[in-house]
C-alpha cells in the first residue's frame, strides 16, 4: 500500500471516529504470539536465530529457512513464537492433518511443513536429562507435551501422526519460567529424560495445551541423537552444513550432574505480565528507504482496558515518519503510542492494531512492550 492511499484511509477513520467512538471486539482470527520451543529449538526459533542481522532485519542463511520464508513470508519469522491455532481444543489426530504438524495447520507457516534434511539440527544424547526451554511470550497456565519419531520416519517426507511414538516421553503442567515475559530470551524451563535408544535423525515434536482457552501451539525440532550435548549446527552464515557429529565445546560427562525434577505443578517463579498486556510486531509492506509496519495490542488480563501504552525501541536506525489509529511520541530511538479516542477500550482476549510508516531498513524492533490501565 503506497504512502498516499495509507494517508487517504488514516484521514478517513479519522474523520468517522470523530463521528463515532466504538469498542474493538476481539476477532475470530488466531492471536499473532505465545510461545515455541527454544531448547531444543523449533524450526521457527532457529530460523530466526540463524537469520538475525545487526539492523534487525531477518535474511535465513540456512536454506531450509529460506525456502520455509520464501513459502511463508518474513513475518513468519518476525513472530516465531506464533504457530497455534486458537481453537484446538486439545484436538490432534484428525484436526491436523498429516503432513501439516510443523504448522500445526496454521497456513501463515506452511513452509515450516518442508521436508528437507538441512533444517537447523541440535545435537543431543539419547537418554540424558536436560532442561527444556519454551518462550512465555505471553504467559499462560497448561500442559506442555513433547513426542519423538519413530525409528522408521524419514526426513523426506512431511510428518505424519503415525511418525510419533504414541505417548509423549515428557509431559509438564505449569513449568516455573525466567527472564522477561514478552521477550526474546524469556522461557519457562524444566527437567526431563530424552528419549533413550535413539540414534541419528529425529523429531521432537511439542505440544502446548492452554488450560484457560481452546489455543494450542504447536512446533518442530529437528534434532540428530549423536552423543551431543545441545549444541546447534546449520545456522548463521557457513553454517548451512552442519557436520555428522559436532565437535563438543566440553566433554559430555560420563554420568549426567544430578538435577533435582521440578515438582508435577511447580509455582510461577515470575509473575504473569503486569496487566496481561502483549504486542506484536509484523512488517505490512516495504519500498526503497522504507517500509509500513503493524502493532497488535492484546489484553491477556481479566478486566477491560479503558487505556493502553505501547513502547517500541529501535536498533537499527529507523524513524517512523506517520502513525494511525494511536498518539505518537518519539525520544530518541524509543517509539511510544497510546491508544486513540476510539481504540482504548480492550475486553479480555480482545484486540486492536495501529499502524505506523518509517524511513530505515523494514525489521522488528529491538524490544517491544505495551501496558493496558
Amino acid at each position: 500500500m503506497s504512502r498516499s492511499r495509507t494517508a487517504a484511509i488514516f484521514t478517513a477513520v479519522a474523520s468517522l471516529a470523530a463521528a463515532t467512538a466504538f469498542t474493538v471486539v476481539a476477532q475470530p482470527d488466531p492471536a499473532a504470539a505465545h510461545g515455541a520451543a527454544m531448547k531444543p529449538g523449533s524450526r521457527t526459533y532457529l530460523c530466526w536465530k540463524d537469520g538475525l542481522s545487526q539492523t534487525g532485519e531477518i535474511k535465513p542463511n540456512n536454506p531450509a529457512c529460506s525456502a520455509a520464508v520464501a513459502q511463508s513470508g518474513t513475518n513468519s519469522l518476525y513472530n516465531w513464537f506464533s504457530v497455534l491455532r486458537s481453537d484446538a481444543g486439545g484436538r490432534t489426530v484428525g484436526f491436523i492433518p498429516d503432513g501439516k504438524l510443523c504448522s500445526g495447520g496454521n497456513t501463515g507457516f506452511a513452509g515450516y511443513d518442508l521436508a528437507r534434511n538441512d533444517w537447523p539440527l541440535t545435537h543431543l544424547t539419547a537418554g540424558r536429562q536436560m532442561e527444556f526451554n519454551y518462550s512465555n511470550w505471553a504467559h499462560h497456565p497448561g500442559t506442555f507435551y513433547f513426542y519423538v519419531t519413530k525409528d522408521s520416519w524419514s526426513p523426506t517426507r512431511p510428518l505424519a501422526w503415525s511418525d510419533l511414538e504414541e505417548q509423549p516421553f515428557l509431559q509438564v503442567t505449569n513449568p516455573p519460567q525466567r527472564g522477561s515475559v514478552g521477550s526474546n530470551e524469556g522461557h519457562y524451563y524444566f527437567t526431563g529424560n530424552l528419549p533413550s535408544n535413539k540414534s541419528g535423525r529425529h523429531i521432537i515434536y511439542s505440544r502446548w495445551v492452554r488450560s484457560d482457552s481452546q489455543e494450542n501451539f504447536f512446533g518442530c525440532s529437528d534434532v540428530t541423537f549423536d552423543g551431543g550435548n545441545g549444541e546447534v549446527t546449520g545456522i548463521g552464515p557457513g553454517g548451512s552444513n552442519p557436520p555428522t557429529t559436532p565437535p563438543p565445546t566440553t566433554p559430555p560427562p560420563t554420568t549426567p550432574p544430578p538435577t533435582t525434577p521440578p515438582p508435577t505443578t511447580p509455582p510461577p517463579t515470575t509473575p504473569p505480565p503486569a496487566g496481561g498486556c502483549m504486542a506484536v510486531f509484523k512488517v505490512v509492506s516495504t519500498w526503497g528507504g522504507g517500509f509500513q509496519g503493524e502493532v497488535e495490542v492484546m489484553n491477556h488480563s481479566a478486566s477491560t482496558y479503558s487505556g493502553w501504552t505501547a513502547t517500541l525501541n529501535w536498533g537499527g536506525g529507523q524513524s517512523v515518519s506517520q502513525v494511525w489509529n494511536g498518539t505518537a511520541t518519539t525520544s530518541g530511538s524509543t517509539l511510544t503510542v497510546t491508544n486513540a479516542a476510539y481504540n482504548g477500550s480492550i475486553p479480555p482476549e480482545g484486540k486492536t492494531t495501529f499502524g505506523f510508516t518509517a524511513n530505515g531498513t523494514a525489521g522488528a524492533p529491538q524490544s517491544i512492550s505495551c501496558s493496558g490501565r
